[in-house]
């Protein structure tokens, strides 16, 4: 399947070419970026792919799909662009500013008739496919709280306005994992701290789920020690993971993470395994067991969305499932900026 990318930031460098690269399914046609000092970029990482100065002129070259890695503030424009050129479409996190203009998208896409798929790559991360696991086979019980973090040590400001802010950013992961693992939200609590810029950091959300469990999710540009990527409480015991802090002391929260900035490629037989010494344990008070973590899948994305386009199955992750995560951080910053409870 014919497939080009918009964006080779941070994101469309290492988090999606290379991806669309190795997956045995896709035929990367190259990159759309005006910037001459990323299209050296390209030329170095990708030397097969091309590069494009519109989305017009990708699908003038065969396109049948794209992947948009922009700043935050452009997906929905993008995104709904690309729907009226006929392509189907992945949309990198936050996917959209807000719930309205993610509906719009969704419905519009609907109405073409095309695959649309938020990128939440990190539900295949390794700790969360083993966290699913675990729950799934009974392992914890009933699950009564998720904790979720995700924290990094950042030279400056993390992301700038364009990216909307670390609740939109880290955010956008951790609603959707807690709404994967817990299903619907019932009523939202946020706090957070306002940088000279503007710009929120030192997020803390609390979701009561209508399930009855509770998820209180943390994220964080500028914390100097990161606390466990997850620690989630059932009846039966809880499972704990850390993150591992590298030497530039980032928070690094998942092994696929740093195999692509390595330049490692995901076509590797190795591909998502992570060391034992990353792997959580399950706790019953003193007791604690080692838990062997499943391997990583970011790999598998792109091959399920050409198989959707194809038609020959799902796309990986359903775009309501972006809607609804829209109206949680919705929700959040309502209640960061007011103080208040906000039921949903």
């Amino acid at each position: 399947m014919r497939f080009g990318l918009v964006g080779y930031g941070f994101g469309g460098r290492w988090f999606h070419a290379p991806l669309l690269a190795a997956a045995p399914s896709v035929d990367f046609l190259g990159v759309v970026t005006t910037s001459p000092e990323r299209r050296t970029l390209v030329a170095a990482d990708q030397p097969s792919a091309a590069c494009f100065d519109s989305l017009e002129a990708l699908v003038d070259a065969g396109a049948e799909a794209v992947a948009i890695s922009t700043p935050a503030d452009t997906h929905s424009a993008l995104t709904d662009r690309a729907i009226d050129l006929g392509l189907a479409v992945v949309c990198d996190k936050p996917f959209a500013m807000d719930a309205d203009a993610a509906q719009a998208s969704v419905e519009k896409a609907e109405a073409a008739g095309l695959p649309l798929s938020p990128y939440q790559n990190r539900r295949w991360d390794s700790d969360f496919l083993t966290l699913r696991r675990l729950v799934d086979d009974g392992s914890l019980g009933s699950v009564r709280v998720l904790e979720s973090r995700f924290e990094r040590m950042a030279d400056g400001d993390g992301p700038g306005a364009a990216g909307g802010g670390t609740l939109r950013d880290f955010g956008s992961h951790l609603v959707d994992q807690a709404l994967v693992l817990l299903g619907p939200v019932s009523s939202v609590f946020a706090r957070w701290s306002l940088r000279s810029t503007g710009l929120d950091d030192d997020v803390l959300v609390v979701l009561d789920h209508a399930g009855g469990a509770r998820s209180v999710l943390g994220g964080s540009w500028r914390s100097g020690a990161p606390g466990p990527r997850f620690r989630v409480t059932g009846s039966a015991g809880s499972y704990v993971v850390g993150t591992e802090v590298l030497e530039n002391g980032m928070g690094a929260m998942d092994g696929q993470e740093f195999a692509l900035l390595a330049g490692e490629s995901p076509a590797s037989p190795t591909w998502g395994t992570e060391p034992a010494s990353a792997w959580g344990r399950l706790q019953r008070g003193a007791s604690a067991t080692v838990v062997e973590s499943e391997r990583g899948r970011w790999d598998t994305f792109y091959p399920a969305f050409a198989a959707a386009v194809r038609g020959t199955g799902p796309v990986p992750v359903d775009p309501r499932d972006a809607v609804a995560t829209a109206r949680v951080l919705d929700a959040a910053r309502r209640s960061a900026t007011t103080g208040e409870v906000v039921s949903l």
